[in-house]
């Protein structure tokens, strides 16, 4: 099969479409031929080598963990789906022509190739740190970086669940975040008092999906550092605030609750760009541009 490819950790330069071994469904897990497949920034981090302390590569590596495709290989003790199944889904090495999916949701018909792949890791990323903070019924969600993937699901799953939603980015993107239903206003110095202003109530969870050092200014905005979560500031966790890791369990859940709000047209994740397979190092290197609004997909093949 296709496949993008790395041998050694470097720039996006490193990354290759070549000719790769199939991957085939083990036990609970599907294949799928795939459609489409996005760009998150863990892709990148990994392949530079940032994370290699705590993820070490096993060389070469095919990057990606989500995708969306037709299934055509069911693994043992699977039966909720069979072959020629639509699905979106988590898994590994999803730059490729065959993906084995982890978890999954089927695809409904309302939800495109683009979204499925677009929302499979943002959902449940933002499912599982939400759901770790325990807010109180309608109470205020601040979301730090609230433009990319994650962010974005972040506000729909909280607005859908009846919080107020206060959201940071760059001035040009709050007409986007007004339309997903939350109160934008710009991150960086002075958001305290900013926040303080929108919402007089007070802010009953805060979550920092940009991880560009806010965490102490969101623990003083809750007054809790366990009303804080982080997604991308590991060096959060010194300070007692959760940062989200998928080892200790996924929200499977997410994945079709988002699909479910999508039917509904209340969940959708904004698309940066497109590009075909053979332009992945583009679209990684747009990615690490940190300036992006929604996701990145990668076309199959």
């Amino acid at each position: 099969m296709r496949a993008v490819r790395y041998h050694e950790y470097g720039t996006a330069d490193v990354l290759r479409l070549e000719q790769a071994p199939e991957p085939h469904a083990g036990p609970g897990q599907v294949r799928i031929v795939a459609r489409m497949a996005s760009v998150n920034p863990v892709d990148w981090k990994l392949r530079a080598g940032y994370m290699a302390e705590f993820m070490p590569a096993t060389f070469p590596v095919i990057p990606g963990v989500d995708a969306s495709g037709i299934v055509d290989e069911v693994g043992e003790g699977v039966a909720e789906v069979s072959a020629g199944a639509q699905v979106f889904g988590l898994g590994s090495a999803t730059f490729a022509e065959y993906v084995v999916l982890d978890l999954w949701a089927v695809k409904p018909a309302a939800l495109s190739w683009e979204q499925g792949a677009a929302i499979g890791l943002a959902s449940e990323t933002a499912a599982r740190i939400l759901d770790r903070l325990t807010l109180p019924e309608r109470g205020t969600l601040l979301v730090d970086g609230a433009a990319g993937g994650v962010g974005s699901a972040l506000v729909q799953f909280g607005v859908a669940r009846g919080y107020t939603v206060v959201a940071t980015a760059s001035e040009p993107r709050h007409a986007y975040l007004r339309s997903l239903g939350a109160t934008p206003t710009t991150y960086g110095e002075g958001l305290a008092k900013r926040v303080a202003a929108l919402a007089p109530q007070g802010i009953d969870g805060a979550i920092d999906v940009a991880g560009h050092g806010s965490v102490r200014t969101l623990i003083e905005i809750t007054g809790d550092p366990t009303k804080v979560g982080a997604v991308a500031d590991f060096g959060a966790a010194a300070l007692g605030v959760h940062v989200s890791d998928a080892r200790n369990g996924r929200a499977a859940y997410a994945l079709k609750e988002a699909a479910d709000l999508a039917t509904r047209g209340r969940f959708s994740i904004a698309v940066a760009a497109t590009y075909s397979l053979a332009e992945a190092g583009a679209a990684q290197a747009l990615s690490e541009t940190g300036h992006v609004q929604g996701k990145i997909l990668v076309t199959i093949p």
